[in-house]
């Protein structure tokens, strides 16, 4: 019976996971009249306990300060979903935000949906509750994505049903689980762009993908600059050289520096004697710009 429920969960999106109170009245062995499964109560704040299961690790001091404020002026206009535990208490399913502000103000109730779930749904409603919110870092919803994987068994067929993302989406959120852990604590500490982590992740070696991402920083290069960059860095460099002469490795060696540091990939030409020309190619003005600022730079 407990499989059937679940398959049919598992095709059905958040707001049914969360609003099936003929559910929750089949599950419940037994609960008392002032903690009604199935409803919106005011629950008392010191019965409840935070999700083990919340896919969210940060919470921003000064974003739940903002909500404080906003609850003492309007209330909580939504209000938190918990699940029934052992002993008349309740652990948060969705809504942790809102709870600690709501502790921050020293509330001592706060309207919350009472309903009966196991550890695995519960899982998985906070992490589908936190892959459709708008704040989350590019990581936080990678993590979510993998934990669907991992715990819920979920494909990525199946994820892009539930959570109403495209498969291609979801594709590119778990692949940033691929870069090192520095360049993801960067990404989620805003330093650089999921545009950004979408092209580093295309390197293989960390050591290279932290090289670029400390040259982006310093540099403060934009996605499309990163993008060419990275091409660069795949792309065997080809050098010019003169028909009767190859060119020697203090050359070849150079070149690549060269070339990744302006991001182009650039031309050699060396004559007989020793002498020759390094070509740096632009393509836009924008570009120009651009090289010209690392040319300043280095004075």
């Amino acid at each position: 019976m407990a499989k059937a429920i679940k398959k049919q969960a598992l095709g059905r999106g958040l707001s049914a996971l969360l609003q099936d109170p003929k559910k929750d009245t089949q599950t419940a062995e037994s609960t008392s009249s002032s903690h009604q499964l199935g409803t919106i109560i005011e629950l008392e704040l010191a019965l409840i306990e935070v999700n083990p299961f919340q896919p969210r690790t940060q919470f921003k001091e000064e974003a739940i300060r903002e909500l404080a404020a906003s609850i003492q002026e309007l209330g909580v206009i939504q209000p938190i979903t918990v699940r029934k535990t052992k002993n008349d208490t309740f652990q948060l399913v969705s809504g942790e935000r809102r709870f600690r502000a709501s502790k921050l103000l020293n509330l001592k109730t706060i309207p919350a949906y009472i309903r009966v779930a196991n550890d695995q749904e519960a899982l998985e409603m906070a992490l589908v509750e936190n892959i459709q919110r708008q704040d989350l870092d590019p990581i936080e919803i990678a993590l979510s994505y993998q934990r669907l994987i991992d715990d819920i068994q979920l494909t990525q067929e199946q994820m892009s049903q539930r959570v109403g993302k495209k498969r291609s989406t979801i594709a590119n959120y778990l692949r940033l689980l691929k870069l090192d852990p520095l360049v993801q604590t960067g990404m989620r500490d805003g330093f650089i762009s999921m545009g950004h982590g979408r092209a580093i992740v295309n390197i293989s070696s960390h050591a290279d993908q932290i090289a670029i991402y400390k040259e982006i920083i310093s540099k403060k290069l934009s996605v499309r600059a990163t993008e060419t960059l990275v091409k660069n860095y795949n792309t065997p460099k080809t050098v010019k050289t003169s028909k009767s002469n190859e060119l020697p490795d203090y050359i070849k060696n150079g070149a690549k520096k060269i070339a990744a540091y302006f991001g182009h990939k650039i031309d050699v030409k060396m004559e007989k004697k020793g002498s020759g020309k390094i070509l740096i190619p632009f393509h836009s003005k924008e570009d120009y710009d651009r090289i010209l600022k690392l040319l300043k730079s280095d004075k």
